[in-house]
């Protein structure tokens, strides 16, 4: 049943937690289900922002692309809080029907997409605050900026920091040598 190129099945690095299938699926699921309550709080706090602009005053002095760009953020931001649900509508949906695996799958699934939501949220949130305070060019450039960052920081980062020849997480240290004795 192990399959490589699916992390949710054990590897080459096996199972030296020494649980069964079941117990690995319920600690996965509730791996999930503890990111799935970080990213919840950073969409909250986004939507809660992108709520409170139309009630300022300042809000009527936005370009028709900056009004629109605010009405994509908010779309996004309702979008991502709705997917957020659907691991517990599956969930509920699942609940003693023996497809633990089939959840977890699915709620990796949905995290990844939530994270990459997020990343959006957060570079186009970004974007908007710097197109109304500085203007739509530093806008788009702080935007797209922040958004390669993040997709270098949630993409590229974990690819990186995983060895496929050892099945494990790359050490802090990649020379593979010791570290130097510290002198006290």
């Amino acid at each position: 049943m192990s399959d490589p190129e699916d992390p949710l099945l054990p590897g080459p690095a096996a199972n030296t937690r020494h649980e069964s299938e079941d117990q690995r699926m319920d600690r996965n699921w509730n791996d999930l289900l503890q990111e799935m309550r970080v990213l919840q709080t950073g969409v909250q706090i986004i939507g809660g922002f992108l709520l409170t602009l139309p009630f300022q005053q300042r809000f009527a002095t936005l370009t028709e692309l900056q009004k629109w760009w605010f009405l994509v953020l908010v779309v996004l931001a309702t979008m991502t809080t709705g997917l957020m649900l659907v691991p517990v509508s599956l969930h509920r949906r699942l609940f003693q029907h023996h497809v633990k695996y089939r959840l977890v799958a699915a709620g990796n699934t949905i995290v990844k997409t939530v994270v990459a939501c997020v990343a959006v949220l957060i570079a186009g949130c970004a974007g908007l605050i710097f197109s109304v305070a500085v203007g739509p060019e530093a806008g788009f450039a702080a935007g797209g900026g922040i958004l390669v960052v993040l997709a270098a920081l949630v993409l590229l980062y974990p690819l990186l920091s995983w060895s496929p020849r050892r099945g494990k997480a790359v050490p802090d240290d990649v020379s593979g040598t010791a570290p130097e004795p510290r002198e006290s």
